[in-house]
């Protein structure tokens, strides 16, 4: 039986993470995805340079601010206005991913190539899982290619992919460009969802512009 949307709000709002991200003041859920991600792994550091695209309305930002401090920086990039955060060390445009001047726009906004890039950014779902899957991988790889071209040498991408046919090749085209990579499914990504992250440590300096 399909949920109502009633009942799709419902069940979200009395679901963990939901009640947990209002309650410590976190703009989405999705939040401790990135935290309990970086916990485990420590891809982002005290002071790093990060770039979230897809970065509304904001959890992300918030979790990457805390991790990489005062002396970090932190660049949202969205087709949506952000809600502006009042430190200085964080940053947000808005911007369309699939420009073709996109990677100028970002640097052009960093004090210097980042050491991070994340990504959260989802398509508009369908409910047709072939097209919503292929949307996804997409926009995975359009993170890609940013993240080749604005990364500095070793720097590390993280991001959002929906399991299906497509995954495997985008895999092996992470695999090209960094040292490591692997599979992760964060606790507060919920169980019976098909969405994982691709975690890839280190840029190969030979794939550098």
């Amino acid at each position: 039986m399909i949920p109502t949307p009633k009942t799709w709000i419902r069940e979200r709002k009395n679901e963990f993470y939901y009640k947990k991200a209002k309650a410590e003041n976190y703009r989405s859920r999705s939040t401790y995805k990135l935290v309990q991600a970086n916990n485990k792994y420590a891809f982002i550091k005290l002071h790093d340079i990060v770039v979230d695209l897809g970065a509304a309305p904001g959890g992300w930002i918030q979790a990457a601010r805390k991790m990489t401090g005062k002396h970090g920086f932190v660049l949202g990039v969205d087709l949506k206005p952000i809600e502006p955060f009042t430190q200085e060390y964080i940053r947000t445009i808005v911007a369309d991913l699939t420009e073709p001047n996109i990677t100028d726009q970002i640097l052009s906004f960093l004090p210097r190539r980042p050491d991070v890039v994340i990504s959260d950014a989802a398509p508009n779902v369908t409910g047709v899982w072939e097209v919503d899957h292929a949307c996804q991988i997409d926009l995975a790889n359009k993170a890609l290619e940013i993240s080749k071209n604005i990364l500095k040498p070793n720097g590390n991408f993280f991001v959002k992919v929906f399991q299906g046919d497509l995954l495997e090749e985008f895999v092996t085209n992470i695999k090209y460009n960094f040292e490591s990579v692997r599979i992760v499914k964060p606790q507060a990504s919920r169980a019976k969802s098909s969405e994982e992250y691709i975690l890839a440590l280190s840029l190969k300096t030979e794939n550098i512009p």
